[in-house]
């Protein structure tokens, strides 16, 4: 029996705002919320941007005067829209006017004459250049004489070709919110978001604790860059290069799989399964499938799934406008025949496009067994069917996509049909496309769907790109897909991509209906979706994900009726608990979870016994009598 990864929380920040309670999900989908549901989301927007904050019964600016909150929201209203989503880059990480370079220059010495020049002592080269000498001091500079050609590096600046990015929203401050410690961006969002989703999930972790064995917990965390901003591996490869000093946290900090370490280690104490899968813009789904694995395997019962990256540096932005692959300002003007670059509509998928939008994003999502869910009565989100990875084979370029991608959508649509059916995969399912807004990305996606639509029988399959909205951040890039798809199935609004005019010519349309409008469709209206991603390298996936009403049925098929009336008395209070985190979101900027050198465990708290390995402070021992895999094998 294969046991069911229930999705019982989820949490986050991307460029939408906070994930949990699908925050971000509706400013997606704004323009068709009600008068009611628009003002709360702006409430929770302008909290977390800091415009507004609750203390003592009454609402304040951001500058502490007292205000009345539905008339402060009013004014502010376009300001918080314009603050989210693609933009503009603002230059609260780097100014895009200004980024610092250096210029070579080789300075010629007069003719017949050296060159001379002043210099502090304590910039003096530990090995002086040839041609150097010294030929005079005071107590603080030393006179050097240069008989050759002197090169130097001259600090100068240039104006960054990308203005537009995916950037978290204005004002939020992740560092602001704990003690930092110099950690880099992409850490100091992972607590943030791993935080919100734990908190989110109504389930005090020491009940969990209590109720499952140490090791048969999973963090999968990562990030597909590192962290290459300057706390991160960007300080390590030049800080020297720039005078200064190379830390002592700049390599260890930079580590791929340090998300899933903070989570471990600052956050939960988790001694299970740790560790990250990297597949370029594929990493949240390779995470992703292994968590699946391991819960359907029976080997683990709680799976904590995630992806931090934060990409919006201008090394990696230039990197990737080198390569051709991000919308420039010069393109985007040239696309619209404008004088001005369209930075709200920079990304446009399956339509008529030149680039990706570079963005920021972190997403987690807590996955438990079907029978621990019932058991704790946790909230059911959803459940994940399976996910399909495949390789391309070879390539002639690297960056370029292949076949590994139909493979994956064809096994993910099989899948699906296998649990809800051939009419439920022809009339009850959507697709969620990587949707870059390239132009290779818009011809060879839209091929593959339609081709697997026409294999399966779909006539007009719903094809959404969340790209559009928030822009591509790597390896979060799917777990936007997932948080945002969990917004579906509770507003029943399939978001449009409302960037994209009109498709383009060379976008394949047979068996698809690729939604340029939001596609109000009825909370129940969808029992699955596919979520499918490409990376560079030939890293593609595509992961199967269940409705929560479908999640329901299955459960009470397998269960029975009386437990699952059992998991909704007990729910009732996992759903007040995980209200009252909503209630205090709404009204200031949580802090998260940050437990650093808290309850340390050595070998004095293990304890060996007959029924295995204990570990103070869990319910539960590690098994130790382990069957033998190989009985067949071994005498």
């Amino acid at each position: 029996m294969q046991h069911l990864p229930v999705i019982v929380s989820f949490g986050g920040i991307s460029p939408a705002g906070r994930s949990s309670f699908h925050s971000g999900y509706q400013r997606l989908i704004f323009d068709t919320l009600s008068a009611q549901q628009q003002r709360h989301t702006l409430q929770h927007l302008a909290v977390l941007m800091g415009l507004v904050h609750h203390d003592q019964g009454q609402w304040h600016s951001a500058e502490g005067n007292a205000i009345a909150l539905d008339a402060h929201l009013d004014t502010h209203r376009q300001r918080i829209l314009d603050g989210t989503l693609i933009r503009r880059l603002e230059d609260n990480l780097f100014d895009p006017a200004n980024l610092p370079m250096h210029s070579p220059l080789a300075l010629q010495p007069p003719v017949d004459a050296p060159l001379r020049f002043r210099l502090s002592q304590r910039r003096l080269p530990a090995t002086l250049p040839d041609g150097w000498t010294v030929i005079g001091s005071d107590a603080d500079t030393l006179l050097i004489e240069a008989q050759d050609r002197l090169d130097v590096l001259v600090r100068t600046a240039f104006p960054c070709p990308v203005n537009t990015a995916g950037q978290l929203p204005s004002g939020f401050a992740p560092q602001s919110l704990y003690p930092s410690r110099n950690h880099p961006r992409g850490l100091q969002m992972t607590l943030y978001a791993a935080s919100d989703a734990l908190n989110a999930m109504g389930i005090d972790w020491e009940l969990i604790r209590q109720k499952v064995a140490p090791d048969q917990v999973a963090v999968y965390a990562g990030s597909s860059l590192n962290q290459l901003d300057y706390d991160g591996y960007g300080g390590l490869l030049k800080a020297r290069l720039l005078g200064k000093k190379i830390t002592s946290k700049q390599l260890p900090l930079g580590f791929g799989e340090m998300p899933a370490d903070f989570v471990n280690a600052y956050m939960l104490g988790n001694v299970g399964t740790t560790g990250t899968n990297l597949g370029a813009c594929a990493s949240f789904h390779y995470n992703l499938n292994q968590a699946v694995k391991d819960i359907q395997r029976g080997t683990h019962r709680v799976a904590i799934v995630g992806s931090s990256e934060a990409p919006l540096t201008p090394d990696i932005i230039e990197a990737f406008a080198n390569m051709g692959a991000l919308a420039d300002d010069a393109g985007l003007m040239a696309l619209d025949g404008s004088s001005a670059p369209d930075h709200r509509r920079a990304c446009r998928p399956f339509g008529n496009n030149i680039g990706f939008t570079l963005s920021e994003a972190a997403q987690f999502v807590v996955l438990f067994d079907d029978a621990l869910a019932l058991e704790l009565g946790a909230s059911i989100h959803g459940a994940v069917n399976d996910v399909f990875i495949n390789a391309d084979g070879f390539k002639k370029s690297i960056a370029s996509p292949g076949v590994g991608n139909y493979l994956t959508v064809a096994k993910a649509a099989a899948a699906t049909q296998a649990v809800i059916g051939e009419k439920g995969l022809r009339e009850r399912s959507f697709m969620q496309a990587h949707g870059t807004g390239t132009p290779q990305n818009r011809v060879t996606e839209s091929a593959i769907f339609s081709e697997i639509a026409r294999h399966f029988g779909i006539e007009h399959w719903p094809v959404a790109a969340l790209k559009s909205y928030l822009g591509h951040s790597i390896a979060c890039s799917g777990a936007d897909q997932l948080v945002m798809t969990l917004g579906v199935w509770r507003h029943g609004v399939i978001p449009g991509i409302l960037t994209t005019g009109a498709l383009a010519d060379d976008v394949s349309r047979e068996g698809l209906d690729i939604l340029l409008a939001h596609r109000e469709c009825g909370a129940q209206a969808m029992d699955a979706a596919l979520l499918n991603s490409k990376g560079f390298g030939g890293n593609n996936a595509t992961a199967s994900i269940l409705a929560p009403h479908v999640t329901r049925r299955m459960l009470e098929k397998r269960h029975g009726k009386a437990a699952l009336q059992a998991w909704r008395q007990r729910n009732e209070a996992v759903e007040e608990m995980a209200e009252s985190y909503h209630v205090k979101v709404s009204r200031e900027v949580a802090r998260p979870l940050y437990r650093y050198d808290y309850d340390v465990r050595e070998g004095s708290d293990l304890s060996f016994g007959a029924e295995g390995l204990t570990l103070r402070g869990y319910g539960q021992p590690v098994a130790l009598n382990l069957p033998n895999l190989y009985d067949d094998m071994c005498d």
